[in-house]
């Protein structure tokens, strides 16, 4: 849901409880927290204990109608119409040239209905082009966008299991601690309050839940969550750690490892491509050329040496005295699991297999190992 401060940014439900406490920052015209008690603190507390995030930024969009799985299919590379009502995928909307206009989650939440959760930045792009290829194709479908209505909670980390459990109405309880990876429950009871939606999947890293609830009952949730999950060290965390987690799990940040410029095969993102569906997505030809030609550029993963972290646009070079560029950063900061700096760059092919490129940091060429994404990957998934 978005209401509006004095400075005109758009706000969540949860402004009002941290405004005054919260180190804010301006993302995708919301007004977000960048950071409670620091981002360090922030990010070791989801790697070992349990964070919350207000992602209620993020977008809701509604598909239904007698023909919402073809209009799903033709707008998402994954494969929608195999899915089963309570199972979620990741997935891409494409240009009809491969650039990625959004990437998303799709869930099915019946037969002839499904939710798509766009990031906050394209809600409007993804509302207008599902409407566009409705209306251009003919398709019987309503595309509903719930945004403004819905809040949406993340509650991340090894802990989170147990602290959602100790909270869930005892009816629920089983439901929700037994639901795998990209599995979700709808319209539970979670300390008191009624939740929409709440789905097993996250952007840290980690095991966690995401809680989709009416926008006017997500501040009571907030704090009830908070206030049982303190005692397993769970805080609340902001966009500053969740940037570094998901940077360490190796995952894309539409705007810098995803553009309308770039694809899912050259972001390395290919298992999340379903060629051949039996309703083809937009785009699948130029992703099908591309695959056939190949991939001109890859995103790669970088370890640097030294204390000085890469940020995003340092280019990168395949050797301290080359002229001319082999890419650029995407992403990148001071890893505080790992301990050095990292980051993840989009390369010409000819030089993703070099094990060592340069990063122009200051103007000074910084080797950075490459290495597999992730940086970092838990040891194990509890439910799944």
């Amino acid at each position: 849901m978005a209401g509006q401060n004095g400075t005109g940014l758009k706000t969540t439900p949860l402004y009002p409880l941290y405004r005054e406490t919260a180190k804010l920052t301006e993302f995708a015209g919301f007004a977000m927290p960048v950071s409670f008690s620091g981002i360090l603190e922030e990010h070791r507390a989801v790697r070992t204990a349990a964070g919350l995030f207000d992602v209620s930024h993020m977008g809701e969009v509604r598909i239904a109608g007698s023909e919402a799985v073809r209009l799903v299919e033709r707008l998402v590379t994954a494969e929608a119409g195999t899915l089963s009502p309570g199972r979620a995928r990741y997935a891409f909307v494409l240009k009809a040239s491969g650039g990625v206009l959004d990437d998303l989650l799709v869930y099915r939440l019946g037969d002839d209905e499904f939710l798509l959760v766009p990031n906050a930045a394209n809600i409007a792009r993804i509302v207008a082009w599902a409407r566009e290829v409705r209306d251009r194709e003919g398709i019987e479908a309503d595309v509903d966008d719930l945004s403004p209505r819905v809040a949406l909670l993340a509650l991340q980390g090894p802990k989170a299991a147990a602290i959602l459990g100790r909270v869930a109405a005892e009816r629920h309880r089983e439901a929700l601690m037994g639901l795998k990876p990209f599995r979700f429950a709808q319209n539970v009871i979670v300390a008191g309050v009624p939740v929409l939606l709440a789905s097993r999947t996250g952007y840290t890293g980690e095991d966690g839940f995401e809680l989709m609830l009416a926008a006017e009952e997500a501040p009571a949730l907030w704090q009830a969550l908070l206030e049982a999950g303190s005692p397993d060290g769970l805080v609340p965390a902001g966009l500053g750690a969740r940037d570094t987690l998901r940077l360490e799990a190796g995952l894309p940040l539409y705007g810098q490892e995803l553009t309308p410029e770039v694809t899912p095969l050259e972001a390395g993102l290919e298992a999340f491509v379903r060629f051949g569906k039996a309703v083809p997505f937009i785009g699948e030809p130029a992703l099908r050329r591309q695959k056939e030609e190949g991939v001109p550029r890859r995103l790669v993963g970088l370890v640097l040496e030294g204390r000085a972290p890469a940020r995003s646009g340092y280019a990168v070079y395949p050797a301290p005295e080359a002229v001319a560029p082999a890419g650029s950063v995407t992403s990148g900061a001071p890893s505080p699991t790992l301990g050095r700096p990292i980051a993840m760059a989009l390369v010409a092919a000819a030089h993703a297999g070099e094990p060592v490129l340069f990063v122009d940091v200051r103007g000074r060429r910084v080797p950075a190992k490459v290495v597999p994404l992730p940086f970092y990957r838990r040891s194990k998934a509890p439910g799944g």
